[in-house]
C-alpha cells in the first residue's frame, strides 16, 4: 500500500511540474521586447525626436507649425552637463555620438538650436536610457514562480515522508 502511495505522490508531482513548466516557460518568453529610448522635447516653434541605439542618437528637428524637417540649423545637445556636437545626415536628420548614451539611468537633455539670422532655442526633456527598469517592483517574474513551485515541491515531499513514517510506526 506504501508503495501505492509513494507512486501516486510521484505521479501527483509530476503532474505539478508538467503543469506548471508550460506556465513558467511562457512567463520567460511573454517579455515584450523593449523599443529604444526614445525624447521628445519641443518649444513653440520646433519639435526634436531623439530616438537611442548603444552610443548613438538619431534626432529629427521640425517645424510644430507645418511639420516640415530644419535642415539650416546648427544643433548640439546638453547631455549629462557636457555639450555635444551633432553631424547633419543626408536625409536631414542629425546624428550624436556619445559614450554617454551608453550609461543607464535618466537624464536630463537639452537640445540647442541655433538657426539662420541669431536665432536660438533650447528644447528641453527627460531620456531614460537602458538599465533602468520601468517597474522596479515587477512581481510576476519566472524567478519567483520557479520558487514557488520548489517551495509547494518541499512541502508536498515533506508531507509524504511523514505519512510514510507514521504508517510504518502504526504497522509496528
Amino acid at each position: 500500500m506504501t508503495k501505492f502511495l509513494a507512486l501516486i505522490g510521484v505521479n501527483v508531482l509530476a503532474l505539478i511540474a508538467a503543469g506548471i513548466f508550460p506556465i513558467v516557460a511562457s512567463y520567460a518568453d511573454d517579455a515584450p521586447a523593449q523599443p529604444p529610448p526614445r525624447i521628445e522635447a519641443r518649444s513653440s516653434n520646433l519639435l526634436a525626436v531623439g530616438i537611442v541605439h548603444d552610443d548613438s542618437m538619431s534626432i529629427h528637428l521640425s517645424r510644430t507649425i507645418d511639420n516640415a524637417p530644419v535642415r539650416d540649423a546648427v544643433l548640439t545637445v546638453l547631455l549629462r552637463g557636457v555639450v555635444h556636437p551633432t553631424t547633419v545626415e543626408a536625409d536631414g536628420s542629425y546624428t550624436l555620438k556619445a559614450k554617454d548614451l551608453s550609461l543607464p539611468g535618466s537624464v536630463s537633455v537639452v537640445f540647442q538650436v541655433a538657426q539662420q539670422g541669431g536665432v536660438r532655442e533650447d528644447l528641453e526633456g527627460a531620456l531614460r536610457l537602458a538599465g533602468t527598469p520601468p517597474n522596479p517592483e515587477q512581481k510576476n517574474s519566472a524567478r519567483q514562480l520557479w520558487w514557488w513551485v520548489l517551495n509547494f515541491a518541499v512541502c508536498i515531499g515533506f508531507l509524504m515522508l511523514i505519512s510514510r513514517r507514521r504508517k510504518a510506526a502504526a504497522r509496528d
